[in-house]
């Protein structure tokens, strides 16, 4: 018998427009102009603001020829001039590089890259999906990182489309078999048996090794694997040469000797003790929507309803994707200044002064949920007077010392790696022994928490280490 029912049931769904602004925020800004060259490409009401530009243009060079111009006054305005004074001046001397660069120091333009998204996007448009999955499959190739990782969790993108797990796994499956093979794994050990299940020959006594002994085989347990697997030593060797063939880092390839250089998303400079905040955006055009697509749609009776139907929805979708911009720019700095107000003794003295701090911190002060800020920290860098560090940096967890102190994690990790790197590689010191050399200086850290953090910092283990 068919029974009707009634539930209370409370979501929280993100709009579209959330959704824009939630993909945009985890962009660095190479990978931000990117995705506006795309948005300009494909939605035919954006275009670049070129009057904004060119405004821009006119004032930098008003400034600089007021620049020019006081200059000028000031030197017109000297009455004598100290020849000794100047020709004695050598600590003052700097060499200064020529305005024209010879012919040979001219950079050559070259061929344009084919990037990692330009070539995941164009396999993903051959792939066949709906309209919804075509989103998804965007949604989450843009949440690829340069190495070929997905970087987030399918739960995640499953709430951003309300759609289930299942939904975003399908699609997943099919982005996994995109060139380059391995592609959108969640971690190594997927990516490592997709490439190995892709082989026209499959090693079906390797893929067993990755799937049931992961941790034995990354750290070399080579007898505990013969064991689990009932195989000699040498059948043991013969899969680890195999495995050393894969790739662990599948979009490793797409990045080109320009991109491998760090670009800093944010610059913080000091200047009479005041600090100063800017975003390098520089290179990011100004958009705006097309006028003439406007008035078409203000004109009723010109236009039949498909059309206008299409117009609206590129509308919206361009104001969306410029306000996002916009909300991105603001978030970025309210997060960077809020850093700068909890690290302030690090951007005054150096690495050595960094405080405990944790995402809620921030959190609460910019008012914005924790998982925001950590898309805006995450993948970003900061140019700093003491070198670029990416934001995570300026995180870390709250330690006590003996003397009941509070100190960064990452002064603790500083501790761990120069102890490692000062031991005596034929019998290296295992976790416990630095846990008591930590407390002898005073650093109550047991001994999972070293092996936690030697982890964390790419250390193998004792075993590991030794040198023969």
């Amino acid at each position: 018998m068919v029974q009707l029912s009634q539930r209370l049931l409370l979501q929280q769904k993100q709009s579209p427009q959330q959704v824009l602004l939630s993909t945009l925020l985890q962009l660095p800004v190479l990978r931000l102009e990117q995705r506006i060259k795309q948005e300009l490409e494909l939605n035919p009401l954006l275009e670049m603001d070129l009057e904004a530009e060119q405004e821009m243009e006119l004032k930098e060079e008003r400034e600089e020829e007021k620049e020019l111009d006081d200059e000028e006054k000031e030197v017109g305005e000297e009455k004598e001039v100290d020849w000794e004074e100047i020709l004695n001046d050598e600590d003052n001397y700097e060499i200064r590089q020529p305005r024209e660069k010879k012919e040979e120091d001219i950079e050559r333009p070259e061929a344009a890259p084919v990037t990692l998204m330009d070539h995941l996007f164009e396999q993903l448009h051959l792939a066949p999906f709906d309209e919804q999955q075509m989103k998804i499959g965007e949604y989450i190739l843009w949440c690829i990182d340069d190495d070929g990782y997905l970087t987030v969790d399918l739960d995640h993108i499953a709430e951003q489309f309300n759609v289930t797990v299942d939904e975003v796994e399908k699609v997943l499956e099919v982005i996994q078999q995109f060139d380059p093979v391995g592609i959108g794994a969640r971690n190594l050990q997927e990516c490592l048996l997709i490439q190995l299940q892709e082989k026209e020959e499959k090693d079906e006594l390797t893929i067993r090794m990755i799937q049931e002994c992961f941790e034995d085989f990354t750290n070399k347990r080579y007898e505990k694997i013969a064991k689990k697997l009932e195989i000699s030593l040498d059948e043991v060797k013969r899969m680890m040469e195999v495995a050393s063939r894969l790739n662990p880092k599948p979009g490793e390839r797409y990045i080109s000797e320009a991109e491998n250089y760090i670009i800093p998303d944010v610059i913080v400079t000091q200047s009479e003790g005041k600090f100063h905040i800017s975003l390098n955006d520089w290179n990011i055009p100004r958009l705006r929507i097309n006028e003439s697509y406007k008035q078409l749609l203000r004109g009723k009776d010109k236009v039949n309803k498909e059309t206008r139907d299409y117009i609206r929805q590129r509308l919206e979708s361009a104001r969306w994707i410029i306000n996002s911009i916009y909300q991105r720019r603001a978030t970025i700095l309210r997060v960077m200044e809020s850093i700068l107000n909890h690290q302030r003794e690090f951007f005054e003295k150096g690495k050595d002064y960094l405080n405990p701090l944790i995402l809620k911190d921030v959190a609460d002060d910019v008012h914005l949920d924790i998982s925001t800020v950590s898309r805006v920290t995450s993948g970003k860098y900061v140019q700093t007077d003491f070198g670029v560090f990416e934001l995570k940096y300026f995180f870390s967890e709250r330690m006590e010392t003996m003397d009941g102190d509070e100190v960064s994690n990452k002064l603790i990790k500083v501790k761990i790696k120069s102890i490692i790197e000062k031991e005596n590689t034929k019998k290296p010191f295992n976790d416990q022994t630095i846990s008591n050399m930590l407390k002898e200086d005073g650093f109550i850290v047991a001994r999972r928490t070293v092996a936690k953090y030697r982890e964390q910092m790419m250390i193998p283990v004792a075993r590991l280490r030794r040198k023969i």
